[in-house]
């Protein structure tokens, strides 16, 4: 939380200082933003967040978490229901009542 904090206001503040205000080793920081651009790109988890976008743009975006849950489940990929509304969340779905 603290890194990504850090990356988001790097333009604004400098690294150095926002690691010292924030309590954060420096190297540390710069490990983890190597990590980050370093991550293979998972392709199960970019399919499951395109059935997450597509199942929600074909129900207007009225299902949850519950029955995205159901959904992804009877397309073959067992998730919970915690899974399914980060999904949504990395997706940017919300919900419309």
């Amino acid at each position: 939380m603290k890194y990504s904090f850090i990356t988001q206001y790097k333009d604004t503040y400098s690294v150095r200082l926002q690691c010292q205000v924030l309590g954060v080793n420096r190297q540390c920081y710069y490990r983890y933003r190597r990590y980050i651009e370093n991550k293979p790109v998972d392709p199960e988890h970019q399919e499951m967040l395109r059935l997450v976008k597509k199942i929600a743009c074909e129900t207007d975006s009225s299902y949850g978490s519950r029955r995205i849950k159901k959904a992804m489940n009877y397309l073959g990929f067992p998730i919970s229901r915690s899974k399914a509304r980060k999904l949504m969340r990395e997706a940017s779905i919300e919900v419309r009542h």
